[in-house]
């Protein structure tokens, strides 16, 4: 039976190459007096044109670049203290997810009496009053389409999610261009990151066949670009693909979500701060090879979508697509153990303890992990 589906669109996705240089006109619709622009250093010079043509138009720009890693609840409201007097008419984040994430939330609690705790979990957000366009610098997080904003709350350290269709932007340029300068260590790491999204989707227990389209060919797109994206980060044509993979990506997380690799992995973050794409990347085969049993048939399509032929069996079919993830990435260049960032073997129960608090997102694992389970999963990936 099809289960029931919604889905909520950006009001306007404009996607390709040199994209941004229409952006100054889209800010300028409906004439703002104050924008905040969110993003990170390294991509100001490339932005200086930009701020530059709203600055003649006598539109106030406001920069902050204080996101540098994943955020915080501190980070926001550090944020939040600047931003409120500036009052922004518009909320422009361009960067990766963690800039993307802010800025939805930016834009949502300014003039909003809700606190962020308050807007944690999922419908708990009352609304959004300020114009909010959202611009990927990276290949990954789909954080541009999607409704979810991703914040650590250092009270527990537990990484926390907001999810509300009020955080869909209703703006959204993708220009794979600006995914030219990403290091190839990071383009590795948000490229299996967009990947996990689609492959998550697919073998959801709340998969739906409207998904699925975007999530079979995401994968397709990412697994036969990403290597080549990461080995030749000047290859337009491969980053375009890969950029695409990631907008698909993105496209499956508000209806159907992702399931065990991401609750397992924000435990990789909160404590031990590790990239989202990397904690991912490290535990992606492990989780596949325990869900397969409850999914072969799904788990034999994506090994297809993934590029490879289907064998005999199910079973043989499905095997081949984590060997195909292994090497993914392992030609990504991306470490491949939890010993191999730093992680401590001795940390493995608390982190299964961690992981099991992500009950929104483990209950659409298609096989329930207990304690024992995650900590099975764990000390594979060690």
């Amino acid at each position: 039976m099809i289960q029931e589906l919604t889905i909520h669109f950006p009001g306007k996705l404009v996607f390709g190459k040199g994209s941004l240089s229409n952006l100054a006109a889209e800010v300028q619709q409906g004439s703002p007096e104050n924008v905040l622009l969110v993003t990170i250093e390294p991509l100001l010079d490339s932005l200086q044109n930009l701020i530059e043509v709203l600055e003649t138009s006598r539109i106030r720009v406001q920069v902050d670049t204080s996101i540098v890693q994943e955020p915080s609840f501190a980070d926001f409201g550090k944020l939040m203290k600047t931003v409120k007097p500036f009052n922004p008419d518009v909320v422009l984040g361009i960067g990766g997810g963690s800039v993307l994430d802010v800025a939805k939330l930016v834009a949502a609690q300014l003039e909003n009496e809700q606190t962020l705790p308050e807007m944690v979990g999922i419908g708990n957000l009352s609304g959004r009053r300020k114009r909010l366009i959202c611009v990927p610098a990276t290949s990954g997080t789909g954080s541009e389409v999607s409704p979810n904003a991703i914040l650590v709350d250092e009270s527990d350290n537990q990484k926390k999610g907001i999810i509300s269709p009020f955080l869909v932007p209703d703006v959204v340029y993708v220009d794979p261009l600006l995914t030219l300068s990403v290091p190839s260590a990071i383009t590795a790491a948000t490229g299996i990151d967009a990947l996990t999204h689609c492959l998550e989707a697919y073998t959801n227990k709340f998969a739906h066949p409207f998904i699925d389209l975007y999530a079979l060919e995401g994968m397709r797109l990412i697994a036969a670009n990403i290597v080549q994206a990461v080995q030749n980060g000047a290859d337009e044509e491969a980053r375009t693909q890969v950029a695409m993979g990631s907008l698909l990506g993105g496209f499956c997380l508000g209806p159907v979500n992702t399931a065990g690799v991401h609750a397992l992995s924000y435990p990789l973050g909160s404590q031990f701060h590790l990239a989202h794409g990397l904690s991912n990347a490290l535990l992606l085969p492990y989780v596949m090879e325990f869900n397969t049993p409850a999914a072969v048939g799904r788990y034999a399509q994506v090994a297809i979508a993934l590029g490879c032929g289907r064998s005999s069996t199910d079973d043989e079919t499905a095997a081949n697509g984590i060997q195909k993830i292994k090497e993914l990435i392992r030609d990504g260049g991306i470490p491949a153990r939890l010993r191999d960032v730093g992680i401590p073997k001795e940390a493995i129960p608390q982190m299964a303890d961690d992981a099991l608090k992500i009950t929104r997102l483990l209950k659409n694992n298609p096989r329930e992990i207990t304690r024992a389970d995650a900590i099975t999963i764990y000390t594979a990936a060690y």
